[in-house]
């Protein structure tokens, strides 16, 4: 992840004007900071996200929580414009209605799914999860592709638990009870 350079902390408004401005250049904005995202996912990436999504999407028919995927904008802190946190996860689960404006999630999603590639390991590994654990995430998966694992961090005192699954594994949704993804139908189409 490449960082953009500049000594001012952006605000929310400043932030939606990089995209109104540089055609279809996809941005972060984490505690102020811009971050430039990788440009174009790849086949892998869009094979499991587009399974991922597929299966909450079907649990979710006629239930109120709604499932979204990138690009979409996700104001952590829902500060309005102040608000200087605002990510587009690979996917995410909002449960409560209010937090969605037309536009954008305002507040922290229940779920947040990501899927890490060698260029955002560590941005994801380390500087999301940071944000999204104090922002109260309640539920953050960590999908890799290359190994094959899902690393899923519930909220829980303040803290995050984990737990990994392989690619023969079902994960329980914690924040959509009811729910369990099929690792193997996640991970057995990719390629």
């Amino acid at each position: 992840m490449k960082i953009m350079e500049t000594a001012e902390k952006y605000t929310y408004s400043k932030y939606a004007a990089l995209g109104d401005a540089n055609d279809g250049v996809k941005y972060e904005l984490i505690d102020g900071v811009v971050y430039l995202m990788s440009p174009g996912a790849s086949q892998p990436h869009q094979e499991i996200s587009g399974e991922l999504f597929r299966q909450i999407s079907n649990f979710l028919i006629s239930k109120p929580c709604k499932v979204f995927h990138a690009p979409f904008d996700v104001c952590l802190n829902a500060k309005g414009d102040d608000d200087v946190t605002t990510v587009q996860p690979d996917i995410l689960v909002v449960c409560d209605k209010t937090k969605l404006d037309g536009k954008r999630c305002n507040g922290a999603p229940d779920l947040i799914i990501e899927i890490i590639s060698p260029s955002n390991r560590r941005y994801d590994m380390q500087l999301k999860f940071n944000a999204y654990l104090k922002a109260g995430v309640r539920e953050y998966w960590i999908i890799d592709p290359d190994d094959k694992t899902a690393h899923v961090f519930i909220l829980q005192n303040g803290v995050y638990t984990v737990n990994v699954y392989d690619e023969n594994g079902a994960i329980p949704v914690f924040v959509l009870e009811g729910c369990i993804v099929d690792l193997k139908s996640v991970f057995d189409n990719v390629g």
